[in-house]
C-alpha cells in the first residue's frame, strides 16, 4: 500500500510536495483530491473509506519515503489530508450511526464550543528506572491513560518518562451541530464531537461553518467501563466554508422563476402579501421585514478602515395579542438562516457567548456560541425583548453596531463574528401602548438599545369598527381554510369559491420559493448607490434637519442616514438590482419616515424629535427640567432655600404646569440633582 502511495504522489503531487517540504514546518500538511486518488487508483480509493487509518497511515508513510527535505536540510513529515469525498460519504449529522463506526466520513456543521489547545503525547519515552533500558511507546488515539512498557529486561517495572525525548503534537476538542436550515418545526439540534491534532487545532472558532472529514469513532470510557460508548470523529480534514447559510441548491428552472419575479411590476406588494398573510394588515411592518431579510450591501468598509454595519435591525413594540409574535416565528421559517429566543429564556451568556467547564477535557475552560453568534448571516429573532434583565441586554450593544462580540472569560479572551440582523419584539409595562407618553417611560427598554435598531414600530390594537370587521373574517377565514382538510363534507361550498376565500389567505409567492429568492439576491447582488438615490436621500436628510432648526429639536441624527442607505440598498437587492435607483431610496425614505413619526414624535409639542429615542427625554421635556433646576438653584441663591411652592409659583410664569412640574421635582430629587433638607424645601446637591 505505501508504494502504491510513493507511485500516486510521484505522478501526481510531485510539485505540490515540493513545495509543501519548502515551506515545512510552517505548512505540516499536504491536501489530496479523493478524486485524483480514485481516478489513479480506484481500488486504494475504495480501501480509504473503509479502512482509513490504515490507508492514511500508509499515505504520510509514503511522503517519509520520498525523503523530503525543507531549505535548512530538516527532514520532511507530512500529514495527508483528504478532501472531495464521494457525495454517498457526506452524512448529516442527524443521520449518523453504528453502521457508520471505523469508515471515513464527511459532515457539516456549525461550530459551537471549542477548548483550548493542549499538548497530547502520542510516543512516549521511558528509561527504566534500576538499568536505565529506553523503551519507545505510541500511546493510544483517546483513552487518556499513559501507556508504559511491560517488564523491563532486567526484571523490573518502574519507569520514568522523558519528555524533552517524548513526542508531542496539539491536540483540541470542538463541538458542532448541524446546519440550522434542517431543524424546522421546533427539532433539537444534533450535535457532534471532533478531535483535532497538529496543524488542524487552534484555528477554527465557535460560530465557524465548516466541514469535517475523518474517521468515525468510538470514545472510550475515561473513569468507568461502560457498555455504552459516546462518538466522535478523528478530523484529517477540517474545511471551513466561507458560504452562508443562504446559498441554497437552486435548479435552472427555479432561477429562471426568481428572474420572472424580479421584472414583476409589483413585486413588493407580491412580497409583502407573502409575508405571514394569515396576519390581517401590518403592511409597513411586512415591507421592513422584507427589506430585513435582504438586507443592505455587506463587506463595505470605509477608507479610514471603519466597517459598515450591513444589517438591519427592526423593533415592533406594542400591545399584546397583536400577532407580534406570530410573526417572529413565520419569518423564522421563512429566513434562509433564522434563530427564534425569548428574552423571558435568554440570558447575556446564551446571547452572545459563555465559559463552561468541560468535563470530557479534564475540567478545562471551553467557549460556547450563543444565539447571535449563531445566527450569523442570517437573522435572531427574540420575543419578549423587554422582559430581559438590563445586563442581558447590554450585552448586545457592540452585537448590533459593531457586529462582533469580544469575550474575555475564565482567561480565555477571543471574538467572534456576530453578523446578523435583529428582528425584536417588546410589550408595554403597564398593558397598553399609550401614543400619549414618551416610548422610553412604557417600555423596559434602553434609550441606548432602542437607538440602535434602524426602524422602531408601535403595533397597536385600536378599536375600529370597520378594521375590527375585516381583521375578525380574515382571522376566521385562515382557520376555516386550515381546518378544511379535516372537513367530512365532500364540497362546503363550490370550488371556484373555495379558490377565491383560499386566495385571500395563502401567500402570493410560495414560502420555499420566496425564502430561494432571498438567498439568491443575497448571494449574487451587491448594490451601490446611484447619483440619483444619494441626492434623494441627500435632501430627505437635509429637509428634515432644517425643520429641526426652526422648531428647535433634533429630527433625525447620522446614524438613521445610514439606517436608509441599508434600507435603500436592500430594496435594490430585492429587485436583484447591483444600483439603488431612486425609487429604492424613496421606498427606504417613506419606511423611515413612517417609524419616525409612530415612535419619535414628542407628544407634548407633536415635533419630530429623535431624542424621545436616542435619550429618552424630548428637546421640550429637557428643556423644562432645565427651568426647573434653574428656578431651584436661584431661590437657594437669592433666599438660601426654595420652597415647593415659590417653585410653582415661577414654573407656572414660565408656562408649565403644576403636575408637570411635580414631576420634575421628583425626577431630579430621583436622579440627585436636588435633596430636601426638610419638608418642602429644596436644594442643588452641587451646594451640599
Amino acid at each position: 500500500m505505501v508504494s502504491r502511495f510513493e507511485e500516486f504522489f510521484s505522478a501526481r503531487y510531485k510539485a505540490r510536495l515540493e513545495d509543501a517540504a519548502v515551506r515545512f514546518p510552517k505548512v505540516k500538511s499536504v491536501e489530496v483530491s479523493y478524486k485524483d486518488l480514485e481516478e489513479y487508483d480506484p481500488e486504494l480509493a475504495d480501501l480509504l473509506l473503509t479502512l482509513p487509518e490504515e490507508v492514511v497511515s500508509a499515505a504520510e508513510r509514503a511522503v517519509e519515503e520520498l525523503s523530503l527535505t525543507n531549505p535548512e536540510g530538516k527532514k520532511v513529515v507530512l500529514h495527508v489530508r483528504f478532501f472531495d469525498l464521494p457525495q454517498d460519504q457526506s452524512v448529516l449529522i442527524r443521520d449518523l450511526n453504528s453502521e457508520f463506526l471505523g469508515r471515513f466520513i464527511s459532515v457539516e456543521g456549525v461550530v459551537t464550543k471549542v477548548t483550548e489547545p493542549k499538548p497530547k503525547l502520542i510516543s512516549a519515552v521511558f528509561q527504566c528506572n534500576y538499568c536505565g533500558h529506553v523503551y519507545t511507546v505510541p500511546q493510544p488515539d483517546q483513552s487518556g491513560k499513559l501507556v508504559e512498557p511491560g517488564q523491563c529486561v532486567c526484571g523490573r517495572s518502574s519507569y520514568k518518562l522523558i519528555e524533552e525525548q517524548s513526542v508531542f503534537v496539539d491536540y483540541q476538542r470542538l463541538e458542532m451541530q448541524e446546519p440550522l436550515e434542517l431543524t424546522r418545526g421546533g427539532e433539537q439540534s444534533r450535535k457532534l464531537l471532533v478531535m483535532l491534532e497538529d496543524d488542524l487545532a487552534g484555528v477554527i472558532n465557535p460560530g465557524d461553518k465548516i466541514q469535517v472529514i475523518g474517521t468515525y469513532k468510538l470514545l472510550s470510557p475515561l473513569k468507568t467501563r461502560r457498555s455504552v460508548y459516546e462518538v466522535y470523529v478523528s478530523a484529517n480534514n477540517v474545511i471551513r466554508l466561507e458560504k452562508e447559510f443562504e446559498e441554497l441548491d437552486l435548479t435552472e428552472e427555479e432561477v429562471k422563476k426568481i428572474h420572472e419575479l424580479a421584472k414583476d411590476e409589483k413585486l413588493y406588494e407580491k412580497i409583502v402579501a407573502s409575508i405571514a398573510p394569515s396576519i390581517y394588515g401590518h403592511d409597513k411592518i411586512k415591507e421592513a421585514i422584507a427589506l430585513q431579510l435582504f438586507g443592505g450591501t455587506p463587506g463595505k468598509v470605509k477608507p479610514d478602515g471603519m466597517k459598515i454595519r450591513p444589517d438591519i435591525h427592526v423593533l415592533l413594540i406594542g400591545d399584546p395579542g397583536t400577532a407580534k409574535t406570530h410573526l417572529l416565528m413565520y419569518v423564522k421559517q421563512l429566513a434562509p438562516k433564522g434563530i427564534y429566543v425569548s428574552g423571558k429564556s435568554s440570558s447575556a451568556a446564551g446571547l452572545t457567548a459563555t465559559a463552561e467547564r468541560d468535563e470530557l477535557a479534564e475540567g478545562g475552560w471551553t467557549l460556547k456560541a450563543g444565539a447571535l453568534v449563531l445566527a450569523a448571516g442570517g437573522i435572531a429573532l427574540i420575543d419578549e425583548f423587554d422582559k430581559m434583565g438590563d445586563q442581558d441586554r447590554a450585552s448586545m450593544h457592540e452585537a448590533m453596531e459593531s457586529q462582533e462580540i469580544h469575550v474575555a472569560k475564565a482567561g480565555i479572551v477571543a471574538t467572534f463574528k456576530a453578523n446578523a440582523s435583529i428582528l425584536a419584539a417588546a410589550n408595554p409595562k403597564f398593558g397598553r401602548f399609550d401614543p400619549f407618553e414618551l416610548p422610553v417611560n412604557q417600555f423596559d427598554i434602553p434609550p441606548t438599545i432602542m437607538s440602535r435598531f434602524d426602524l422602531i414600530f408601535p403595533v397597536r390594537d385600536e378599536l375600529d369598527e370597520e378594521k375590527d370587521a375585516e381583521l375578525a373574517e380574515h382571522l376566521l377565514t385562515s382557520h376555516f381554510v386550515a381546518g378544511l382538510k379535516f372537513s367530512k363534507e365532500t364540497k362546503p361550498m363550490s370550488e371556484e369559491e373555495l379558490k377565491r376565500i383560499s386566495e385571500k389567505v395563502s401567500p402570493v409567492i410560495e414560502p420555499e420559493l420566496l425564502r430561494k429568492y432571498i438567498a439568491y439576491a443575497r448571494k449574487n447582488y451587491f448594490p451601490v448607490l446611484s447619483k440619483q438615490a444619494i441626492e434623494k436621500i441627500k435632501n430627505f436628510y437635509l429637509d428634515l434637519r432644517k425643520l429641526g432648526e426652526k422648531q428647535g429639536a433634533v429630527p433625525i441624527t447620522a446614524r438613521y442616514l445610514e439606517g436608509i442607505v441599508r434600507l435603500a440598498e436592500a430594496s435594490a437587492k430585492g429587485r436583484l438590482s447591483n444600483v439603488v435607483e431612486e425609487q429604492d431610496a424613496e421606498r427606504a425614505i417613506n419606511l423611515m419616515k413612517y417609524s419616525l413619526k409612530q415612535i419619535g414624535v414628542d407628544p407634548d409639542t407633536g415635533r419630530l424629535d429623535i431624542d424621545v429615542i436616542t435619550t429618552g427625554i424630548s428637546k421640550s421635556k429637557a428643556d423644562r427640567i432645565k427651568i426647573i433646576y434653574r428656578i431651584i438653584k436661584r431661590l437657594n441663591q437669592e433666599y438660601g432655600e426654595a420652597s415647593h411652592e415659590a417653585i410653582l409659583a415661577e414654573a407656572k410664569e414660565q408656562g408649565i404646569k403644576e403636575e408637570t412640574a411635580d414631576e420634575i421635582i421628583s425626577q431630579l430629587k430621583r436622579q440627585g440633582d436636588i435633596y430636601s433638607p426638610r419638608y418642602g424645601i429644596y436644594k442643588p446637591t452641587e451646594e451640599k
